[in-house]
């Protein structure tokens, strides 16, 4: 038998802001990837595959709330675990 959990399905948009109603918790217990225009990403705060983008931080530019600028890039999203 296997010793390995079984790993959630990776979803169409998730988030790592926990008040964000794309955050998805039992995701983040597993290491994922994202791949953005064939390029692997590791600062990525928001994807929606679908969709085709993905939001980062915009360098240490904070907003009112203290929370990160998010920029939205615009390209092929891909999602993987690790």
């Amino acid at each position: 038998m296997s010793d390995t959990p079984a790993r959630p399905e990776l979803p169409d948009h998730l988030s790592i802001e926990p008040s964000s109603p794309f955050y998805m918790a039992e995701v983040f217990h597993h290491d994922i990837g994202i791949r953005f225009n064939d390029k692997e990403r590791t600062d990525v705060e928001e994807y929606c595959i679908s969709e085709g983008w993905i939001k980062v931080p915009a360098g240490k530019t904070l907003d009112r709330k203290g929370k990160p600028l998010l920029l939205k890039l615009k390209g092929r999203v891909e999602v993987f675990y690790r």
